[in-house]
């Protein structure tokens, strides 16, 4: 702090007085005001209702999606057993948009070096893998509960409904497929369960499960006897594994992604969840419970951010423990140095550039699939076909 100023000083010492507590003020307000600077900063300063979203994806074009096969509607052996449909987390800081335009440079570069080697990674080993572009929330909306965030929340639904019905419609063909999405992309992707999976039977039929990662999913809706019950052992499929952490040392941001949570309505609102229990799924164990899961049934976290499609990130053993209480996955503080929070002020309020449960959701979205294939009443879908055959007309014949 400065030095109390002496009688007698010049207008000069005054002045430079004045500046450096004008400065120490300033400093000393950045701290302590620094996550509503943060916020004013993010703030498009637009009323929803007058707001002009970015244009629409089509998706029928390639590049409307960031993950999709070579050739969606063909599969070989090498391919995988199964489909994975993921929706990506929160990439777009905001500042200009509510929803950010499938174009912004600085959220594109996020999807693809950080969310999508850690997030989607674990799932490449199950199949084909499918991940819409879409004009997603931007972290502010997630930082807010006014009704402008939450319109800018609802209406990223929009696009990713259109995605996975293009997906059921033109590619999937009968397959064996898997629904995944962390922080914005689970809550968006809860609602994919209950509007476009539960209510048909013949979806049903060939969904495996769905990871909600990071997101609330009210645990009344998947009772046990629901169309799409809780994962409550290892194997089961047709089932929901959802879950929020909250990491130790870093209890705010769990904190905060609870106190910003809010959950689908019957008609498609957003409301508080009110006293309403998130479900709790613990991926060291493969089920929803209460039951200690010690770090040596950690199979494997990694933090495979800058790595290429298809690289295999290395894996760190007994990182952590879990166990849900009061329906909230509380995690031990990881022992590795490069599996804790790190960068701006809004990437760690993003999922981070890491992931705890690597290797142990690869295992268990295997087993799912494994159990799926292995019911007797999954539907095998037929084999594309590789090759045209001609057809020549045969004359008609008059019988007398």
């Amino acid at each position: 702090m400065a030095a109390a100023p002496v009688a007698g000083w010049s207008f000069r010492q005054w002045t430079a007085f004045a500046a450096a507590l004008a400065l120490v003020l300033t400093g000393v307000a950045a701290v302590v005001w620094r996550e509503d600077i943060h916020r004013t900063l993010l703030d498009p300063k637009v009323p929803y209702q007058t707001y002009d979203p970015p244009p629409a994806p089509d998706y029928a074009r390639r590049d409307a999606w960031a993950l999709i096969p070579e050739n969606p509607t063909r599969w070989s052996a090498a391919d995988g057993p199964a489909d994975v449909f993921f929706v990506h987390p929160t990439t777009y800081d905001g500042g200009k948009h509510w929803n950010a335009p499938l174009d912004e440079r600085e959220a594109d570069r996020s999807l693809r070096t950080v969310m999508l080697p850690n997030y989607a990674g674990p799932f490449e080993r199950v199949g084909r893998l499918f991940a819409p572009r879409y004009r997603q929330a931007s972290l502010y909306a997630w930082l807010r509960l006014r009704e402008d965030a939450r319109e800018a929340r609802a209406f990223a639904y929009r696009d990713v409904r259109d995605a996975f019905r293009r997906y059921v419609a033109d590619y999937n063909r009968g397959r064996p497929f898997v629904l995944a999405g962390v922080g914005q992309g689970g809550f968006l992707a809860e609602r994919l369960v209950r509007e476009e999976i539960a209510p048909y039977p013949e979806l049903r039929a060939r969904f495996a499960a769905a990871y909600l990662i990071d997101a609330f999913a009210p645990a009344d809706r998947y009772a046990a006897g629901a169309p799409v019950p809780a994962c409550r052992e290892p194997r089961q499929p047709r089932c929901v594994a959802a879950w929020m952490t909250l990491v130790t040392g870093d209890e705010e941001a769990g904190r905060r992604r609870l106190e910003n949570a809010l959950v689908w309505t019957d008609a498609g609102d957003l409301a508080d969840p009110g006293e309403r229990a998130p479900l709790c799924f613990n991926p060291l164990l493969g089920m929803t419970g209460e039951a200690d899961a010690p770090s040596r049934l950690n199979k494997g976290a990694a933090n495979a951010t800058d790595l290429e499609r298809g690289a295999r990130p290395a894996f760190l053993s007994r990182q952590v423990g879990a166990r849900c209480v009061d329906g909230v996955l509380q995690v031990s503080r990881p022992r590795s140095g490069s599996l804790r929070p790190e960068g701006s002020w809004a990437d760690r309020r993003k999922a981070p550039g890491y992931n705890l449960f690597y290797a142990d959701i690869e295992a268990d979205a295997e087993a799912r699939v494994a159990g799926l294939l292995g019911l007797n009443d999954f539907p095998v879908p037929a084999a594309p076909i590789d090759r045209s055959i001609e057809v020549k007309p045969s004359p008609i014949r008059r019988v007398r």
